[in-house]
């Protein structure tokens, strides 16, 4: 009985010894950050300290498209940022949030982050590992904690294997999560619209979007400098304050008096598929957009951007031929792309 006993001892410390672990050893895929051809190099390497990898990306885009990172399950990331709305909110001005509830700014697309050094309309996010905090916790947004989250995520079969591919074991813990997102949504680069293919060489514009690029390097690239289509600045571009809303911008987190009604200048890349405009989503078309710029500024406003004082002198036609130039921005090929889907 005694060495039965032993025998079946002996086979069971085998067997344990073999089912241990028996997952394939950590060998992570490395990735590279798109840097196309004639840009500059991002402000910052967004990925010291969180080496971009395939299996991370893959995690962050499971992450990403997850409703369970939510409160009650209905608000996944991508539910505020679509891809074929180049990762914003299609036609809202603002997004709808836990128990019914709004945001109080347009959703901004997410693209280019990497070249961003500053998050938020109001640049109040400095790096994009931390962003996905805020409206993760948010009771108008989705509401929920850290620890609940990651209570769901380990209940979940499918995720302690892909943190382990992702981080060298199943570990799940909030700033792996947070690595995983930003590996994803860092990623995320708009560089084949056909503005970009005129620039290889690849396509030409019409007489008409040729006008509209000249006036737009005349009139507009001091703050929608290319190739970004923005200086990522903070500026008052004279909208008469949201009485509803109250919002003035970066002055919330500056606290300095000289920042008021200050917000980040946006990439017009991808702008036909981002309406409506502006932080608070108040313009619903293109051309009313422009319409401000010629006739809609606020020229009384002490901290008016000096571009601006005499607002944008243009004619229709001049107007129209923006336009045209504006829809040579959109990128078909990043809200099309089953990597980001």
């Amino acid at each position: 009985m005694k060495q039965r006993i032993t025998i079946l001892l002996l086979v069971f410390i085998i067997v344990a010894a073999f089912a241990v672990d028996i997952a394939p050893p950590y060998k992570p895929t490395p990735l590279k950050l798109i840097i196309p051809k004639g840009w500059p190099q991002p402000p910052k390497n967004i990925y010291a300290g969180n080496p971009l990898t395939e299996e991370g990306f893959q995690l962050g885009k499971k992450l990403f498209y997850d409703g369970r990172l939510s409160k009650d399950g209905n608000f996944a990331c991508a539910s505020c940022h679509q891809q074929f709305a180049a990762f914003a909110s299609y036609d809202h001005d603002f997004s709808h949030g836990f128990n019914n509830t709004f945001t109080t700014r347009n959703a901004p697309p997410l693209f280019n982050l990497a070249w961003s050094p500053l998050l938020h309309w109001d640049g109040g996010i400095n790096h994009i590992e931390v962003q996905p905090l805020s409206p993760l916790t948010a009771a108008n947004e989705m509401a929920e904690n850290i620890d609940s989250v990651l209570i769901k995520l380990r209940k979940d079969t499918a995720y302690p294997k892909l943190f382990r591919a992702a981080f060298g074991t199943n570990v799940i813990n909030s700033q792996r999560m947070l690595k995983a997102l930003a590996q994803f949504t860092g990623s995320i680069v708009s560089y084949n619209s056909k503005y970009d293919k005129v620039q290889r060489g690849e396509a030409t514009f019409t007489p008409a979007e040729q006008k509209g690029y000249d006036f737009f390097k005349a009139k507009c690239s001091g703050c929608h400098t290319e190739p970004l289509f923005t200086d990522n600045s903070f500026r008052n571009n004279g909208m008469a304050i949201n009485s509803f809303l109250k919002d003035y911008g970066r002055m919330k987190i500056t606290r300095n008096k000289n920042d008021s009604l200050k917000f980040k200048v946006p990439s017009l890349r991808n702008v036909t598929l981002t309406f409506p405009y502006m932080h608070d989503g108040r313009f619903y078309s293109i051309g009313n957009a422009i319409d401000h710029y010629r006739t809609g500024i606020i020229t009384t406003q002490p901290t008016l951007d000096t571009a601006l004082k005499n607002r944008i002198a243009m004619g229709n036609t001049e107007k129209n031929n923006l336009i045209y130039f504006l829809y040579t921005l959109a990128d078909t090929t990043l809200t099309k792309s089953l990597r980001y889907h």
